[in-house]
């Protein structure tokens, strides 16, 4: 059985089980099973993924620029894949605002017993403080803190240097594409857990979550799901197909296991080890684009929750009963687009991105209360959209710029996980303690 499927089962497994679990209540399993083991594990899963993301984007972006070689290359490579980012979260908005007039969610909905839930609002950063903040005062606190944006610029510029010193950067980059090779294995040691980290995850949300909270919104969360459906199998696909001319059909199927992992863990970076696997394994991405577009992409591609955003202020707009006009809803986009530049591919964080966009056209930002209870089920809907529109321009770039392996997309085998890629060779291992004995460590003087 193949992990992808492993992870299928152990997602629809935990739909049943969290699901069972909020349906009856009990008071044990909410505390021990529910708070302690489930949460312990799905925690630990995500972390584990997590880990993985700095030194992982820091190696392959290094290798990335240095294999390409070309610094007017790598300005084309960043040029484009900036553009189609922008230029699909605004479609993605534009699309969600327009299906949300035409279904009217918030029309008569009755706001008694409705509380504010402590919602405050976020002020939305200026363009100029949005592009001066991706150059980092101090590279070690940006790593430290994982922000992708200044990390992507420190290593680009980085590896720019590597390359311009020509034939004295080769032990470098070498040492550099050796770890490469050892995080993309970490990445398959964590992946090996991933079906019981899945698992602990889903049943963890629907125990907590179940049903009963999408009631009274279901006229909104029908409406997000189409639109962010509606961009994913339509706008994206279209998109694809057009500027590279490949299968629609054969690339979804080929990114499900990174649609897995980002509806498990609602967050678009702890997703970016599997999807930039995902890209350079099973769709044929080279290292030298998908190492700068797919964090680049997690940071700044916003696509689902852009949607969220159009689709909430329509909603929230026909509870209180405030036109927006023609003006409103340009705003609305004008805003997405710039908070998605800034703002950390997290769980939760399209409702920070949300605050801002109600300020800046005058919304009451207690309505978001109203979405409060479900937004954790659409967040890991649209984080699969997010990194999905991450694959789909990352794959057009490399295909416009020949960094683009046809062979690799059109093999239906290409990268996938199987139990053999953790077995351990046995004849090295006898190697590399035979060495170990040969040269031993002095010992420090007693």
């Amino acid at each position: 059985m193949s992990l992808t499927m492993k992870i299928l089962i152990g997602m629809l497994a935990g739909v049943v089980v969290g699901a069972a679990i909020n349906t009856a209540d009990v008071a044990f399993l909410n505390e021990y099973v529910v708070g302690g083991f489930f949460a312990m594990i799905g925690t630990m899963f995500v972390n584990a993924l997590k880990l993985l993301v700095v030194p992982l984007v820091f190696f392959s972006l290094i290798c990335g620029v240095a294999g390409i070689g070309d610094i007017r290359l790598l300005g084309r490579v960043g040029g484009k894949s900036f553009g189609l980012y922008i230029f699909t979260t605004a479609v993605a908005i534009g699309v969600a605002i327009l299906l949300a007039q035409l279904v009217g969610p918030g029309q008569g909905f009755d706001m008694q017993g409705v509380e504010a839930g402590g919602i405050s609002a976020k002020e939305a950063p200026s363009v100029w403080e949005v592009f001066a903040n991706i150059v980092p005062t101090n590279p070690i606190q940006a790593f430290a803190s994982g922000e992708m944006l200044q990390i992507i610029f420190y290593t680009v510029l980085l590896g720019v240097a590597v390359v311009m010193l020509g034939d004295q950067s080769a032990p470098f980059i070498r040492a550099c594409e050796y770890m490469n090779e050892v995080m993309m294995k970490i990445v398959s040691i964590v992946m090996a857990a991933a079906p019981y980290g899945v698992f602990c995850l889903i049943a963890k949300t629907f125990a907590e979550q179940g049903i009963d909270l999408f009631v009274p919104v279901m006229a909104y969360v029908g409406t997000l799901v189409g639109a962010l459906f509606l961009h994913l199998f339509v706008t994206l696909m279209i998109l694809l197909k057009l500027l590279s001319g490949l299968n629609p059909f054969t690339f979804m199927r080929k990114m499900r296991p990174a649609q897995i992992f980002a509806f498990s863990t609602a967050s678009s970076n702890a997703t970016i080890p599997v999807t930039l696997q995902c890209v350079t394994e099973r769709i044929g991405v080279k290292n030298s684009v998908a190492s700068f577009t797919i964090p680049f992409g997690a940071t700044i591609n916003m696509d689902g929750t852009a949607i969220m955003q159009g689709v909430a202020t329509v909603f929230l707009a026909n509870v209180y009963g405030i036109e927006l006009g023609i003006t409103g809803y340009l705003t609305v986009i004008a805003m997405a687009v710039l908070a998605s530049i800034g703002t950390a591919g997290v769980p939760g964080v399209g409702l920070v991105m949300l605050t801002m966009v109600l300020n800046q056209v005058g919304l009451p930002i207690e309505g978001i209360a109203l979405i409060l209870g479900v937004d954790r089920l659409m967040d890991m809907i649209r984080t699969a959209v997010n990194i999905t529109g991450d694959a789909v321009v990352s794959t057009i770039v490399a295909k416009m710029e020949g960094e683009f392996d046809q062979a690799v997309f059109d093999d239906p085998n290409a990268g996938i996980e199987t139990d053999h890629d953790l077995d351990i060779d046995h004849a090295a291992e006898e190697r590399l303690a035979g060495e170990a004995r040969r040269h031993p460590r002095p010992q420090p003087a007693t």
